[in-house]
C-alpha cells in the first residue's frame, strides 16, 4: 500500500504542478500571471514525465465526487522490455491484491498509460478477482482509446464502481 501511495503521490503532484498557475516578477517589477497550460498528449510514448503530467491534467479534472484526501494513480508502462514488463507485473500485483482487500467508497482509482492497448489490459487483469458490488461509491477513472472503452466498462460493472473512461 505504502507503494500505491507514492505512486499515487507523485503523480497527483506532477499533476498539481502542471496544473497550478504561478506569479512571475516582469523585468519592469509588476508581477503577471502565467497562464495555466493545457498540456497534449505526449508524442513519445517512452517520456514517462511528460504522460504523468499529462495524465496528471486529466485526473485533476476528474476528481468530482472523490471524498479521499487524493486519488490513486497508476501509470502504466508502454513497452515491451524486461524493464517495462517487470515494473508493470510488479504494479499489477500491488492493484490486484487491493482489489482484492476492498477500497473505501469516495476514492479513485486512476489508471492511463501511452499505450491504451496495456492500459486495457492492466484494468481487465486487476478486477478480475474483484467481488460484485464490491467497489460501490469507489470511482475508477480510466483514461485510453475508444477502442478499448467496452472492454474496459465490461471488466469493471459488475464491481459497482463509478466507472469514467476519459478519450485520449
Amino acid at each position: 500500500m505504502r507503494k500505491l501511495t507514492l505512486i499515487a503521490t507523485a503523480l497527483a503532484l506532477t499533476g498539481c504542478l502542471a496544473l497550478s498557475a504561478c506569479n512571475n516578477q516582469g523585468d519592469n517589477g509588476q508581477q503577471q500571471t502565467q497562464q495555466v497550460q493545457q498540456l497534449t498528449k505526449p508524442a513519445d510514448p517512452n517520456d514517462s514525465k511528460a504522460w504523468g503530467a499529462y495524465l496528471g491534467q486529466i485526473v485533476q479534472k476528474n476528481m468530482q465526487g472523490m471524498t479521499a484526501s487524493q486519488p490513486y494513480a497508476f501509470l502504466v508502462p508502454a513497452g515491451n522490455d524486461d524493464a517495462s514488463n517487470d515494473s508493470r507485473d510488479r504494479q499489477l500485483s500491488n492493484v490486484q491484491d487491493d482489489v482484492a482487500r476492498g477500497v473505501l467508497p469516495g476514492n479513485l482509482l486512476a489508471f492511463g498509460g501511452s499505450n491504451s492497448g496495456k492500459t486495457g489490459d492492466f484494468v481487465v487483469d486487476a478486477f478480475k478477482g474483484a467481488k460484485p458490488g464490491s467497489f460501490k461509491g469507489v470511482i475508477v477513472l480510466v483514461i485510453g482509446d475508444q477502442a478499448d472503452e467496452q472492454r474496459v466498462e465490461q471488466a469493471l460493472q459488475p464491481t459497482g464502481a463509478t466507472i469514467r473512461y476519459v478519450t485520449m
